[in-house]
């Protein structure tokens, strides 16, 4: 099918980040043809709006108007827009040639694939998957996030190992096609989250519906990464644990909740002990700490978010194993190995 007549948005969400529109906008125009391409502002303080106005006339701009984070910040972008697909892409990504054709087609193929993700390799190491996805994502018992080609901190190399398109639980924020249709289905990212882990988030709520996930590694993009929040910031590692929590609250069926959620509280703590080699390690541990209060605070409107979902037991791309037995105790590093 010609992918020049399908209606896609690309929409790019931007908060003081007029560095990475500079240097990445131009491959963007350049690979995304017959693309309706947005610039969502999350209300920026340098000089981003006037840069995109000055050298991209012709990109739509779309002023958001105070710093709604990644969740809310694209919900408020996307709510107007009447394209069929939408390209939710970061700023600090170098996309390819092709890099839209391979996944619009198959979703074009079947009505049932509500999300794909590219290939995603590491920018500045190009050999290299990036953290932020890699060739798809994929969960474990106890709620932890993985990749074919990251697992944890290990960062596997890309042999072309992971070249098949194949379903998966989750597809990256980072760069993550999605129908329009679908999208606001299930309500588009929960605006709580404010960012991090809002695409799994949604994702899983997609599957609940019945709805598949896909990586397509024929289409590939390069990521820098941390753009935004790097992984020193102890408010992202507030988020990242608050999040996750939120996320299987939500989620889980309830006979797995029971069991996952007093288990992911101590795990955490655990976790929380291995901060001590970041900078400032007591930032992060008391981020850990605000993280379990302020999911604690906010279980009474979990309950009611909880209520208005699906809950599957039997999900693809969902792992009942414990990703960390499996990398720490019996040192299985790659996603082959598992």
């Amino acid at each position: 099918m010609e992918t020049q007549k399908i209606n896609t948005a690309l929409v790019i969400l931007n908060w003081n980040g007029v560095d990475w529109l500079e240097k990445f906008l131009p491959n963007v125009l350049l690979h995304s043809k017959n693309t309706n391409i947005y610039i969502a502002d999350n209300n920026s303080n340098d000089n981003s709006i006037e840069f995109i106005s000055k050298h991209y006339p012709t990109i739509n701009i779309i002023k958001n108007n105070n710093n709604y984070g990644f969740a809310k910040g694209y919900n408020t972008a996307l709510k107007d827009l009447k394209e069929k697909y939408f390209i939710l892409l970061n700023s600090d990504i170098e996309v390819t040639n092709n890099w839209i054709n391979p996944i619009i087609n198959l979703m074009e193929s079947n009505t049932d694939i509500s999300a794909c993700q590219p290939k995603i390799l590491d920018f500045n190491n190009r050999d290299n998957f990036e953290y932020a996805g890699a060739s798809g994502g994929f969960i474990d018992f106890f709620g932890y996030p993985f990749c074919r080609g990251r697992i944890f901190n290990t960062i596997e190399s890309d042999s072309n190992q992971y070249n098949d398109s194949t379903e998966i639980f989750w597809a990256s924020g980072a760069c993550i096609f999605i129908r329009n249709s679908d999208y606001w289905l299930v309500n588009g990212f929960d605006d709580d989250f404010f960012a991090h882990q809002e695409e799994i988030d949604l994702c899983w709520r997609l599957k609940n519906k019945g709805k598949k996930i896909m990586v397509v590694p024929e289409s590939k993009v390069f990521h820098v990464g941390g753009g935004t929040l790097n992984s020193t910031s102890p408010f992202k590692t507030y988020l990242n644990f608050r999040n996750n929590l939120y996320m299987l609250f939500k989620n889980l069926p309830l006979i797995w909740l029971i069991i996952v959620i007093p288990s992911r509280l101590l795990l955490d703590g655990i976790a929380a002990l291995s901060l001590i080699n970041k900078p400032e390690p007591h930032k992060h541990i008391f981020s850990v700490l605000k993280a379990h209060i302020y999911f604690y605070i906010n279980i009474p409107s979990l309950i009611l978010k909880r209520l208005k979902l699906d809950n599957k037991f039997l999900l693809v791309g969902k792992e009942n194993i414990s990703i960390i037995f499996k990398y720490y105790i019996q040192k299985k590093k790659t996603f082959s190995d598992l």
